[in-house]
């Protein structure tokens, strides 16, 4: 939920490929436990920034509805508007491997602008429908919704980065299936809470599958992106294609939030929020930070780790933001909403294990090509 639904670089495919990408010393060797220990931390502190920062954008968006916001594209604005922060691990962190060699050339300013353009307007309209989604659902159900762009990555990887269906990804698309179909036939849910508009909560439904299922296709552009058009995916490239996807993405919902007449009524809004005018500001900035934390967390993992590692993760806040949700906005976790959570956890923990055992054989394989070279050395 990337946002569940904006971390889009969580990038889908290339399972064949594991951790090649990574720098040596950043994969976790054998000969050093000071160099292991470093990796570890790393990837427990861009674990806890994508948990932290995308439970804390959920629940403060739908916060920011419960007291009076209504502003469907401002909610759309803040997924993505404060990425120049971004800007400072690109400055700090040193571009080790910025020259394209001979034979995979730089490719045009003008075919990667377009590229990211395209991109930038298709993450727009996929935050607009999760805002709506948000908007017309307890967020515990929204949460649930959100996890099956697992299942959803795993089809769209399968026709455009030739990912494999092995029995343990067709078991998680099952289940993940299964889990939304279970919040979709559930009437209770749609009650949950008074604050949410009365009959909007199917095409809330609608709306946030339609929106998890768009977001998987962004990850699956975005890998063939890197594959076929970049060919490359170091840390600087995956920064810049967050940057300037984020950017056309924020001007997008700009426009749309002048061209919907919304712009006039954020007056009202900030004078007649629940908590207050300064609540109001700090909602609406926290939402944006947040965000921006989960992208630093996403950026960290792909680099350290794996795109796929930190796709896996960022579904890990599943079960954490139901219970806050019952915590924090009293939303009732019925017998359906308990299943389909228990559900969606067994797909969760199915396709991670998947992407645990395809890692593992890239690692052996990696292994064991530089055990042949260091041999075949005089």
């Amino acid at each position: 939920m990337e946002d569940p639904h904006y971390t889009a670089l969580s990038l889908t495919g290339g399972q064949e490929q594991g951790n090649q990408h990574l720098p040596k010393d950043l994969m976790p060797p054998t000969s050093s436990k000071f160099k292991q220990w470093r990796w570890w931390l790393l990837v427990f502190l861009n674990i806890l920034f994508l948990l932290v920062g995308q439970t804390a954008a959920t629940l403060l968006g739908r916060f920011y509805y419960d007291q009076g916001g209504n502003s469907k594209w401002l909610s759309t604005l803040v997924q993505t508007v404060a990425f120049p922060l971004l800007l400072l691990p690109l400055i700090i962190i040193p571009n080790t491997s910025s020259s394209f060699s001979t034979t995979n050339p730089r490719p045009s300013t003008a075919k990667l602008t377009l590229i990211y353009i395209a991109l930038g307007l298709i993450i727009a309209a996929d935050n607009l429908m999760y805002s709506y989604g948000l908007l017309y659902l307890p967020v515990s159900t929204y949460s649930l919704i959100c996890a099956s762009q697992l299942a959803f990555n795993a089809i769209f990887a399968f026709f455009l980065n030739s990912q494999r269906f092995t029995p343990l990804i067709l078991n998680s698309v099952v289940l993940l299936s299964f889990s939304s179909a279970l919040l979709g036939i559930d009437e209770e849910s749609s009650s949950d809470s008074t604050d949410i508009p009365g009959g909007k909560y199917m095409l809330g439904f609608i709306l946030t599958l339609g929106a998890s299922a768009t977001y998987s296709l962004i990850l699956s552009l975005m890998q063939l992106t890197f594959e076929k058009v970049i060919k490359k995916e170091t840390f600087t490239v995956v920064l810049e294609m967050q940057i300037y996807t984020s950017f056309v993405a924020s001007c997008a919902s700009v426009i749309g939030l002048f061209a919907s007449g919304e712009w006039n009524k954020l007056d009202g809004e900030y004078e007649e929020f629940g908590k207050g005018k300064a609540s109001y500001v700090m909602t609406v900035v926290g939402v944006a930070l947040a965000w921006q934390v989960a992208s630093v967390g996403v950026v960290g993992l792909i680099f350290v780790v794996s795109s796929l590692f930190s796709n896996a993760i960022s579904t890990l806040a599943l079960p954490v933001v139901p219970v806050f949700a019952v915590i924090f906005f009293a939303d009732k976790m019925n017998g359906v909403k308990v299943m389909a959570m228990l559900i969606a956890i067994w797909g969760f923990l199915s396709y991670l294990y998947q992407n645990y055992v395809d890692d593992s054989k890239a690692r052996r394989s990696l292994k064991d090509a530089r055990d042949i070279s260091d041999t075949s050395v005089p």
